[in-house]
């Protein structure tokens, strides 16, 4: 099998030439956005601004042809007029390569992108020779509204090998944001993204609301939403189902709320991998409620790697959470990655609260906390954890918990037993 790499080398220039067309001189970095949900909800983003139709750029709803320099050109205009802009991709199945929307704009902020039709992506893989899909950076104010991105993964998904290579190159990215402040993501659906689907890097204030996010339980590392070095995320009213981390938190993630999410099938609600690279940062502020996960490998989890990588993980709340048929409800694990410790993790876990957890397992052991013995965990608490074996009452009484070098709090129901 042709590996990733090698498809691509060939073709590096094409993108290159895409991402020149993109790149124009722009001005300084707006402030912040001022009441932009409540606009978003009631439809007054993008009120007498100009729009800029991408097919007068040259796009075509035809679903051959590659629109990804008209998309640009499009983007370009919108993004360096003067005053409010309004860029639409109409109704229609639009094709295209990997495109770059990249700021910052001169007009005021936000600048909004509607999608009213159908973006299918390229199935030539040899086109991206960057990780992404669709890019938004260095943008200071941004809605984007609508539309379906198909991926169409299931073209690219057998070049993954990451499960056996662990230098692998990861395969392109459905929706990157990077270095992007004040940003509102709403109604839009990712369809089989040939990597993850939305990724989020370097960027603050970021909602994501009523997103559709959707691949076979099989696709290969076809996570939701991965976000790091971000601050003030919040994730709300979404359905996700994936081959991967439904939500993966990794470093450097501050101040995080995620509500109101269905996930399954895929590997549940994540904070980690932690401790596998330098220069990690710390994971403070993540605060997961009102979510229900159904036929997941995993419900609510915190992993860590092994190793001398030193950073802290703390202020973390997983409560009111559904789980139907899930195969490790909650779980702390800080081996991950590894079947022998060589070294214990130096991730510092702490101030960890699971609370009003409820639902079926397929697990005899439904809470497992493995921490460091190096680095004990610390205020770990467990409050209304009631749970039953799916499909089988009469297992309830080998259903467990298994606390390695932590010292838990519990109260109220604790179904399965607390740790001894």
């Amino acid at each position: 099998m042709a590996t990733l790499g090698g498809i691509i080398a060939g073709k590096a220039i094409a993108l290159g030439l895409v991402l020149l067309a993109c790149w124009v001189a722009g001005g300084e970095s707006r402030g912040p956005i001022f009441g932009a949900i409540r606009a978003v909800r009631h439809g007054l983003v993008g009120t007498g601004a100009t729009v800029f139709d991408v097919t007068n750029y040259g796009a075509k709803a035809d679903g051959k042809t590659d629109n990804a320099l008209a998309f640009i050109k499009a983007w370009n205009a919108a993004c360096h007029s003067n005053g409010p802009a309004k860029l639409v991709i109409p109704t229609g199945t639009f094709l295209s390569g990997p495109v770059v929307f990249q700021g910052p704009c001169e007009g005021s902020n936000p600048i909004t992108i509607e999608v009213q039709g159908n973006i299918i992506a390229s199935t030539d893989i040899s086109e991206y020779s960057e990780d992404g899909w669709f890019w938004f950076e260095m943008i200071d104010g941004l809605v984007l509204k609508g539309g379906i991105f198909d991926g169409q993964g299931q073209t690219a998904w057998q070049y993954n090998d990451c499960k056996h290579n662990s230098g692998c190159q990861h395969l392109p990215v459905s929706l990157k944001f990077n270095k992007v402040k004040n940003t509102i993501v709403d109604g839009v659906t990712s369809l089989n993204s040939k990597g993850f689907h939305f990724s989020l890097t370097f960027s603050q204030n970021f909602t994501g609301v009523n997103l559709n996010i959707s691949a076979p339980g099989n696709s290969p590392n076809t996570d939701g939403i991965r976000l790091s070095s971000s601050d003030r995320i919040n994730i709300s009213s979404s359905f996700i189902a994936t081959g991967d981390d439904c939500i993966g938190i990794i470093q450097g993630a501050t101040n995080v709320t995620i509500t109101q999410i269905t996930c399954g099938p895929g590997h549940g609600i994540s904070i980690g991998s932690l401790g596998k690279y330098p220069e990690e940062k710390d994971v403070i502020g993540v605060h997961v409620r009102n979510a229900t996960l159904t036929n997941t490998t995993n419900g609510v989890r915190i992993k860590t790697y092994p190793g001398a990588r030193q950073l802290h993980a703390s202020d973390i709340i997983f409560e009111d959470i559904v789980l139907n048929n899930v195969k490790n409800p909650i779980i702390i694990d800080q081996n991950y990655g590894s079947h022998k410790v060589i070294k214990p993790s130096s991730v510092k876990v702490s101030d960890v609260h699971f609370k009003n957890i409820r639902g079926t397992t397929i697990s005899d052991l439904a809470v497992l906390l493995s921490c460091s013995s190096s680095n004990p965990c610390d205020q770990v608490e467990l409050s209304d954890i009631n749970l039953s074996y799916a499909g089988t009452p009469l297992r309830n009484k080998n259903m467990t918990s298994s606390c390695m070098n932590t010292k838990p709090t519990f109260s109220g129901t604790q179904n399965p037993p607390a740790c001894q």
